[in-house]
């Protein structure tokens, strides 16, 4: 007998897909690294905040994401965590944005490697997705059909597929935007400016993410 019936699929793949068009942290995330940097930055980032959802998702099946809701002040630490990230990157991108005007104003290549890493961490030091993957996968899961944590890995997949299928949609899109921006000097002057905002957005995004009663 299967674990995973079929209409439990359908049903959390669109869950899943509902949440993953709704635009949030990785959104903004990828967006402006695609628009800044173009498809491969926007592609490799991609790939790190997909790893981090695996995070998340092997931490709720683990149980590590309920102990940090349940642990007093965990939830916090780990989202201030994010937030002093965020503003690092903030910081370190508006510093390099003092001349527009230079030859150097527009972004130098950032390697593969400094992408898929920061995409990793931005997506562990949210807290907002440990709740989702708490709040959302307990509800398709039949003890009574076998291993739970066989489930939840299951379940877990079907999420990182859809997601990661929405987001990378969200890439390409933006790349072909990307295409056109790159030919307007304007553009090119400010996007230090539009990077260092994002993750400025992020930051404050973050901040403001309450943990739920």
């Amino acid at each position: 007998m299967s674990l995973l019936p079929l209409q439990t699929l359908a049903l959390f793949a669109l869950a899943s897909l509902l949440l993953a068009l709704t635009p949030g942290p990785n959104w903004v995330y990828l967006l402006s690294r695609t628009l800044c940097q173009g498809r491969r930055a926007g592609l490799v980032s991609w790939a790190g905040t997909t790893l981090g959802f695996s995070f998340h998702m092997a931490a709720a099946v683990l149980g590590l994401s309920a102990l940090l809701l349940a642990v007093p002040y965990a939830y916090d630490a780990v989202r201030w965590l994010g937030v002093a990230y965020l503003l690092y990157l903030a910081w370190a991108t508006l510093r390099g944005a003092r001349d527009l005007t230079g030859p150097n104003a527009q972004l130098a290549a950032v390697p593969n490697r400094t992408l898929f890493t920061q995409g990793v961490v931005s997506s562990i030091l949210n807290p907002k997705i440990a709740l989702f993957y708490l709040a959302l996968l307990p509800q398709f899961i039949d003890p009574a059909r076998g291993s739970t944590m066989l489930q939840g890995l299951g379940l877990g997949m079907v999420q990182i597929v859809v997601t990661g299928l929405a987001d990378v949609s969200l890439v390409f899109v933006a790349a072909l935007v990307a295409r056109s921006l790159m030919r307007h000097p304007a553009w090119l002057r400010t996007q230090r400016m539009v990077l260092g905002s994002a993750f400025g957005v992020l930051a404050l995004w973050l901040a403001a993410s309450r943990k739920p009663a």
